[in-house]
């Protein structure tokens, strides 16, 4: 018989959970110390008790960086059949978490799809869906529509929810006092801002908060605490509005924790590289360690068709100094919903920043398979190269298109016999080096 409410509630009982045995071995930690962190509330095993098909991992700086990819349809973009391909390529290339965006049609039998067949874990912004599910507009619904909705997708096996709790009445007037360049640019968070201005009424999900831990403590959904007030460009990056708000998801974190529920805060946005580290370090302190969850951070504003590369370059700092769950960007970031390449492409370069992450973090094993990569170098044995490269494909095609004309047994078409590596194997073999 099921003796715990929650992770959280099995780690402080001392329960040992297949899902925290499961992470314990991938990440190569005991399992005593595994719940301790658990317990705390500094990592995450987001686990929906209804999501059978779950793969577990767990969420915490201490941790492999995880990585989540944004999926879902759209009015444009509808086809669910081109969303179910996406997820599949997103697993299959190594991400952790699925996050289904969806903002158009019934979006419930995608949603059940997902949580009864992929292995990864699937989030969800509420928010979103309430609209969409009542087919009314937002003014006309209720708060007590919102948190059905929270209910609805933690019955659906949704494992962690988006919740955009820390904006209040408060917020508002900061909003129009404090002129941000970009004001509010997260679409959850402009929805609940919408909302609260023409109703006049509080957030529903901070008003609603205790019955929302409820719903979250019954079925095991970890809560995504979403950053409202993100920076949507360098300009408004560590702003009043982003930290006032940090200091209140810090208040909605001992609440959450003290129903058992687990969290993860959700992070920047637009931030300047000499910022991030700061971000983090500023997150750690006022919500306790609770696992970070961030959005790049993009470090320039400037790059629209290769937003993927500046995000890496802010995830990748993150990471280093602190973040957990890196969201991935891809080259089609404010330009449009993202095709396949798209996604690819995304993946790629978000794995990238968290591998240099866990290497700069000492994160055990986690250079091992570069360590493999610079013997196959040094040996210049390309099926191994092949082998420790993160899009292999991609590698090969490069390679295959561009052989040298001679002895490509070795070498390459940029060095060909001047290669330094194929010089210095046969300079220390003792052999005659051949150039010309």
């Amino acid at each position: 018989m099921r003796t715990y409410t929650t992770q959280m509630d099995a780690a402080r009982k001392g329960v040992i959970t297949s899902q925290i045995e499961t992470v314990a071995e991938k990440e190569h930690m005991p399992v005593e110390k595994l719940m301790g962190l658990v317990a705390e509330g500094r990592v995450a095993i987001p686990a929906n008790r209804l999501h059978t098909s779950l793969d577990p991992e767990g969420v915490g700086s201490m941790l492999r960086t995880k990585m989540n990819v944004n999926l879902g349809v759209s009015r444009d973009c509808k086809d669910y059949d081109i969303e179910m391909e996406k997820v599949m390529s997103a697993v299959s290339l190594g991400a952790e978490a699925i996050m289904d965006l969806s903002s158009h049609g019934d979006t419930q039998p995608f949603r059940r799809k997902l949580t009864g067949e992929c292995p990864a874990m699937i989030g969800t912004v509420p928010v979103y869906d309430s609209v969409i599910h009542y087919q009314r507009d937002l003014a006309t619904l209720t708060a007590q529509d919102f948190v059905d909705v929270v209910r609805l997708h933690a019955e659906d096996g949704v494992d962690f929810v988006t919740l955009h709790c820390g904006i209040t009445q408060k917020t508002i007037e900061q909003i129009k006092k404090h002129k941000r360049k970009m004001n509010i640019v997260s679409r959850g968070g402009s929805l609940v801002f919408a909302w609260m201005s023409m109703t006049g009424e509080e957030n529903p999900f901070y008003e609603h908060y205790d019955e929302i831990l409820d719903i979250c403590e019954e079925y095991d959904v970890t809560i995504s605490l979403g950053d409202a007030c993100r920076p949507g460009c360098l300009a408004d990056a560590t702003d009043v509005c982003q930290i006032e708000e940090l200091v209140r998801m810090g208040e909605l974190t001992k609440r959450a924790w003290a129903h058992n529920v687990q969290v993860m805060i959700e992070g920047p946005g637009h931030v300047p590289l000499d910022q991030v580290a700061a971000n983090m370090k500023v997150e750690e302190t006022l919500c306790m360690g609770a696992p970070f969850y961030v959005l790049g951070p993009l470090v320039t504003d400037i790059a629209p068709g290769y937003d993927h590369i500046t995000a890496a370059i802010g995830g990748a700092v993150a990471a280093m100094s602190g973040a957990a769950f890196l969201c991935y960007v891809t080259p089609a970031e404010h330009l449009a919903l993202p095709n396949v390449e798209d996604v690819r492409q995304g993946i790629i370069a978000t794995k990238i920043a968290a591998h240099a992450a866990d290497i700069a973090k000492g994160i055990p094993g986690a250079r091992d398979i570069d360590d493999k990569m610079a013997e196959a170098r040094r040996t210049l044995d390309w099926d191994a190269q092949f082998a420790c490269a993160l899009d292999p494909d991609t590698a090969k095609a490069i390679r295959d298109a561009r052989l040298p004309e001679d002895d490509h047994s070795d070498t390459c078409s940029m060095c060909g016999k001047f290669c330094a590596v194929r010089s210095m194997n046969k300079a220390l073999a003792g052999e005659y080096i051949d150039i010309l």
